[in-house]
């Protein structure tokens, strides 16, 4: 699946003016730290699981790893999604602002915005209304296939705080580490998404690292699987020495599994469908966030309004 994908978007990037997205990045307001934004608040370290030890999709039966834990120390990505490939049409006609403003509301420390129009019905249009809001919204993450330059100065120009590689997309460890690079110059936070031992390996030489995303969907079949979070983590460095944090992405809808995450040292998640396919929104974001029992500030409900960009 990820093959033609990535077609598409070569097809997209060629019609990109590198010269004109250079001025309108150099003329955008700097990005802001989404690092920071990742920074749990202060609690007991947890446990961090060796491999082997525990399983996303079979947890302890008595759940006694989980005791204690709650997930609070967990930050919350929420993902403003539409659709994707692999499960199609989920929430076609959210209004995305108001949608980011329920996640802030709610207690999402940072956004996740899909601009792929394809598969993902995402839109650049989307990024830029969400970062001139009235009320400031927590730092955004362009989410989308980036495989040049041009698409780091566009994501810049757009307003974006943080931006994906993804390890699977960019197999030449050259092409890696030198947009890694550009996009630390242009002040964007890379969030680098693995998938394997092998993808691990590779953006750990990368340097300058911070911020790791381990994908529990395989994008060449599309299967998910936490147990890939599982396996992985062990293998990275703890947080906050070298300062490498951990994101797990995709695969994630209950607290209990939130819960497990933490104890493996997980920083933070990356959450979309649970989000906007659950009936209550709000709810659901502070589920996840580890916020549940607390009252959410503002509209909670899915939003029934018409989609706009």
């Amino acid at each position: 699946m990820l093959d033609p994908i990535l077609a598409h978007k070569r097809t997209e990037i060629e019609r990109l003016d590198l010269a004109a997205l250079k001025s309108m990045a150099a003329d955008s307001p700097a990005p802001r730290d989404f690092l920071a934004a990742l920074t749990p608040d202060p609690s007991p370290e947890p446990e961090v699981l060796a491999p082997g030890e525990g399983s996303a999709d079979s947890p302890s039966p008595d759940g006694s790893f989980l005791a204690g834990r709650g997930g609070r120390g967990v930050r919350l990505i929420a993902e403003l999604k539409r659709a994707s490939p692999s499960r199609g049409l989920l929430a076609p006609h959210l209004d995305m602002l108001q949608l980011a403003q329920i996640y802030a509301a709610n207690g999402a420390a940072a956004l996740s915005v899909l601009t792929d129009e394809k598969y993902f019905l995402g839109s650049l249009a989307t990024l830029r209304s969400l970062r001139r809001p009235a009320a400031p919204l927590p730092p955004l993450l362009r989410k989308d296939f980036i495989l040049c330059p041009a698409q780091l100065y566009e994501s810049r120009a757009a307003g974006a705080d943080a931006i994906l590689l993804i390890a699977a997309a960019l197999p030449a460890d050259a092409e890696l580490a030198d947009l890694h690079a550009l996009a630390l110059d242009l002040g964007l936070t890379p969030l680098v998404e693995i998938h394997t031992l092998d993808e691990l390996e590779r953006v750990l030489r990368l340097p300058a690292l911070k911020l790791v995303g381990i994908n529990n969907r395989d994008l060449k079949t599309f299967t998910v699987s936490l147990d890939t979070t599982v396996q992985l983590r062990p293998h990275l460095p703890r947080s906050g020495a070298p300062g490498i944090r951990v994101v797990s992405e995709s695969g994630i809808f209950t607290a209990a599994q939130v819960a497990l995450l933490a104890a493996l040292g997980v920083d933070a998640i990356l959450v979309g469908e649970a989000l906007v396919t659950a009936p209550d929104i709000g709810a659901k974001v502070r589920e996840l966030s580890g916020k549940e029992g607390t009252e959410g500030k503002r509209g909670i409900r899915k939003p029934a309004v018409p989609a706009v960009p």
